[in-house]
């Protein structure tokens, strides 16, 4: 048994007697272990800390990520819906080379609770991080479908909206209807005769606009109708405007909707002040008034 002890004498600044203090080697032995063992465990537990810490903010960080890819899945689906809402509206099917698996639906995430779950179960190893780039992959893929989808669709409503600027749909002129498409009898000889057109009386100097959008494929004088413009509007549409005053617009030029391409007159075989307005699909006369719309 350790028997010797460690003395220490306390002076004071007075003549008082120095006094002393007899500290056995095993206290001191004693004290210093647990001091070490303290240091140590302070040493652990600030550590263990600090380490728990970082793994809160890391893992806070990852479940703030993950939440955005369900957001984006969310906004992917969303913009899937419309797009084959659209699709629907335009009775156009599914984009080119799309498979069953390529439709999307709504998606939803799981409740807080399981992706706390699964966040504690991934958070051991590498399984979180290759979800999440599974996850990031699919997203991915999805939206490039879905830009060849929204390309594909606006192809398509730009031809329509092309083809719609095209097709006759408003009156030439005002005025009033003196003479329908179809049969009828000729003012001039008496008899029988198809009239190819409708007949659109007022004054002289009446504008006349382009019932559509096109190129003038031919403005001048015509033996029966006088001044005339001729109006290509594609997809086999042509326009005639006939007993024109003054023409205002010349052959090659493209033309717009509504603007004015004449003025209302009395050339040509005619009994009157009138505009002669004819359309013809792929070189057939038509009825215009299928193509009056206000």
């Amino acid at each position: 048994m350790d028997k010797r002890f460690l003395t220490l004498f306390v002076l004071t600044n007075d003549a008082s007697r120095p006094r002393q203090l007899r500290i056995p080697f095993k206290f001191l032995k004693a004290g210093v272990t647990a001091a070490v063992l303290l240091f140590a465990v302070l040493t652990f537990v600030v550590f263990d800390y600090a380490r728990i810490r970082t793994h809160s903010v890391e893992r806070y960080e990852v479940q703030g990520f993950a939440s955005k890819i369900r957001e984006l899945e969310s906004q992917i689906a969303k913009l899937s819906n419309f797009d084959r809402k659209i699709r629907i509206i335009a009775n156009i099917g599914d984009p080119k080379g799309a498979k069953d698996t390529d439709v999307m639906t709504g998606m939803g995430g799981g409740s807080p609770a399981e992706d706390e779950a699964y966040m504690d179960g991934a958070a051991n190893g590498g399984d979180l991080v290759d979800k999440m780039r599974s996850d990031i992959k699919d997203l991915e893929d999805r939206a490039a479908t879905q830009e060849k989808s929204f390309t594909e669709l606006q192809g398509y409503l730009m031809k329509q909206a092309s083809f719609l600027a095209s097709t006759p749909s408003i009156w030439p002129s005002r005025g009033w209807v003196t003479s329908t498409y179809g049969q009828r009898i000729s003012p001039f000889t008496g008899n029988p005769q198809m009239h190819k057109g409708m007949d659109i009386a007022n004054r002289i100097g009446t504008p006349i606009v382009a019932s559509a959008d096109g190129i003038v494929v031919a403005a001048g004088p015509d033996p029966g109708l006088g001044m005339t413009v001729v109006i290509s509007h594609g997809y086999g549409i042509k326009t005639v405007y006939g007993h024109l005053d003054k023409v205002l617009v010349h052959a090659g030029q493209k033309v717009k909707r509504g603007l004015e391409i004449a003025t209302m007159g009395n050339t040509g075989r005619s009994t009157g002040p009138h505009l002669h307005y004819e359309v013809s699909l792929n070189g057939v006369a038509v009825n215009p008034s299928r193509y009056i719309i206000n």
